[in-house]
């Protein structure tokens, strides 16, 4: 998924707050369900419950970025996927995050059109 920097996700010198990396990522994770027809109830959804998030490069106002996202494990009711930012073909941020599948507010099984959706980004 490729994200413009606008201005209100940067700070008064023209550069992203890193909070924003995050968000993006979570957009891209969100795109890969949107895009293929795949929309949450509202009693359904995945949550983060750890991240480790790495900071190589800032992006500046006007940058275009690229989030590219893999999955590393998949589990009955859990995954474990690794985003990367890249500007220009350059690397700029990584983020390695396990989510849960919640259903009615209880970890959940994964339902079967998310497994076939989420292997095609399987690493």
């Amino acid at each position: 998924m490729k994200i413009r920097i606008y201005y209100d996700s940067t700070d008064a010198g023209g550069i992203v707050y890193h909070t924003e990396y995050i968000k993006f990522c979570e957009q891209a994770r969100s795109e890969i369900f949107f895009s293929n027809n795949i929309f949450f109830e509202k009693n359904e959804g995945y949550v983060v419950k750890n991240l480790n998030a790495t900071y190589i490069k800032p992006a500046k106002l006007g940058d275009i970025i690229e989030i590219k996202t893999d999955i590393l494990e998949i589990k009955k009711a859990s995954l474990k996927i690794r985003q990367e930012i890249f500007k220009e073909n350059e690397k700029i941020f990584e983020i390695e995050l396990n989510v849960a599948y919640l259903k009615n507010s209880k970890i959940s099984k994964i339902p079967l059109t998310h497994l076939k959706l989420l292997n095609d980004y399987k690493k």
